[in-house]
């Protein structure tokens, strides 16, 4: 086979018509699950400023030092989006959602881009979902959100799941933290890898962090910072542990857990799964009631998470969840000589008019290649017609599944096959 003159980049996969289903049923099932908790869908475009990025991300973590897409136009800087909470905040303040009154819940679906490493569950080119309630600084909606997260793979079947929570404090809590975190890491500092050495002088938490073999040794007895936590956020992450409780959703503590991303606060969780191997987290999130006022807002409280969808495919596979549907072609025409060819070309109108799905042999293929086909593509009726159909108006409707066959005229058959498509109607519903 010769060299393809053109690939897709490094990172980036395309998702072919027999993986698609899968996708699509995911979906579905956040977009149901997102409508039994009131949460409505925003949609942000994939390219934003760099600024924006920059500043709610914060400079100095791994995504805007190294890992944007960036390109200009003009004096203007823009990134693809490499997460999804920055630019909702972005469209929070341009559209004055918080007009609207009381919080807003909203949810989103769609591709991001960071220029790192592919590995397995993540490409430079990945697919999130995530939501955030935006307006309360109850750790009520701390809840809320964990829940809808955690029923997303519920709905799924994905159970083999661990809900870790921590609190990282509000930011007077952490100033106190990060002195005790490099007090402590200081010792071992010449032993610890090459990335925690720059992150102790730029961002110490992010330490905890590491999955580096270097680090682990000194990670266990690190001071923790739910012991140096102020009195208002000792409250808040006692409460969101009672809220929990309350809604029967299993957590267990992790003290070391800490969001990347500078402007989280107060509470952070993460959702893990054993069969997803040494890169084990779903998905997580937490309160980032710092975020919209960084950007260019007021001061606005807010929570929310982020999964993979790459990742939760993995872990439905180990899982041995098949969440490719099946998909069936309720009619395909199949056709003997160029009359038939275009009675069929005037019949798919009319059948799609009926809320039936149709289609015909485009390429003249014979009618035994036209029956494989409508094998191949699970149809359930086969419409075969021929000059012998055309002169007497009679039709042969056969049913693929039980290798059955009715002579049938223009009317019945399209009365049969609206009855079928009723039928089939009602029974989904």
């Amino acid at each position: 086979m010769a060299d393809l003159k053109f690939r897709t980049h490094h990172g980036m996969v395309d998702i072919l018509p027999s993986e698609v289903s899968k996708w699509q049923f995911v979906e579905q099932v956040i977009r149901k699950t997102a409508k039994k908790f009131d949460f409505e869908e925003i949609r942000t475009p994939i390219m934003e400023p760099t600024g924006l990025i920059a500043r709610g991300v914060g400079q100095l973590t791994d995504i805007v030092s190294k890992e944007m897409f960036n390109f200009e136009r003009g004096d203007d800087q823009f990134v693809l989006r490499p997460e999804g909470t920055a630019p909702v905040a972005r469209a929070f303040i341009q559209h004055h959602l918080s007009q609207y009154g009381g919080s807003q819940k909203l949810f989103y679906i769609g591709p991001f881009f960071r220029a790192e490493r592919p590995q397995k569950g993540r490409q430079r080119q990945f697919h999130q979902f995530g939501a955030e309630l935006i307006g309360s600084q109850n750790p009520l909606a701390d809840a809320e959100i964990i829940a809808f997260m955690l029923e997303i793979y519920n709905q799924i079947g994905i159970k083999n799941t661990i809900l870790n929570i921590n609190s990282i404090g509000d930011p007077e809590t952490r100033l106190v933290y990060k002195e005790e975190l490099k007090n402590y890491f200081k010792p071992y500092l010449n032993k610890l890898s090459e990335l925690s050495q720059k992150r102790f002088e730029t961002n110490p938490m992010r330490i905890l962090d590491s999955k580096e073999k270097e680090d682990l040794p000194f990670l266990d007895n690190a001071p923790r910072i739910i012991d140096y936590l102020s009195n208002n956020s000792a409250l808040h992450y006692s409460n969101l542990k009672k809220y929990l409780e309350s809604m029967n959703i299993l957590y267990q503590e992790n003290p070391y857990l800490v969001r990347g991303l500078d402007y989280y606060s107060e509470t952070a969780f993460e959702l893990i799964s054993p069969d997803l191997g040494g890169q084990d987290a779903l998905g997580g999130g937490g309160r980032y009631d710092l975020l919209i006022e960084e950007v260019g807002g007021p001061l606005t409280p807010a929570v929310g998470f982020a999964c993979g969808m790459e990742r939760l495919f993995i872990a439905a596979e180990a899982a041995e969840i098949d969440l490719n549907q099946p998909s069936s072609l309720e009619v395909y025409i199949v056709t003997r000589g160029e009359k038939a060819q275009k009675w069929a070309l005037e019949m798919l109108p009319i059948l799609r008019a009926n809320n039936l799905s149709c289609t015909m042999d485009f390429m003249d293929r014979s009618l035994k290649a036209q029956m494989k086909e409508a094998n191949k593509k699970k149809t359930k009726y086969a419409i075969i017609v021929g000059e012998n159909e055309l002169t007497s108006n009679i039709f042969t409707l056969r049913s693929m599944d039980r290798s059955e066959e009715v002579q049938l005229g223009l009317d019945e058959l399209l009365e049969k096959l609206t009855l079928i498509q009723n039928t089939s109607i009602e029974t989904k519903e």
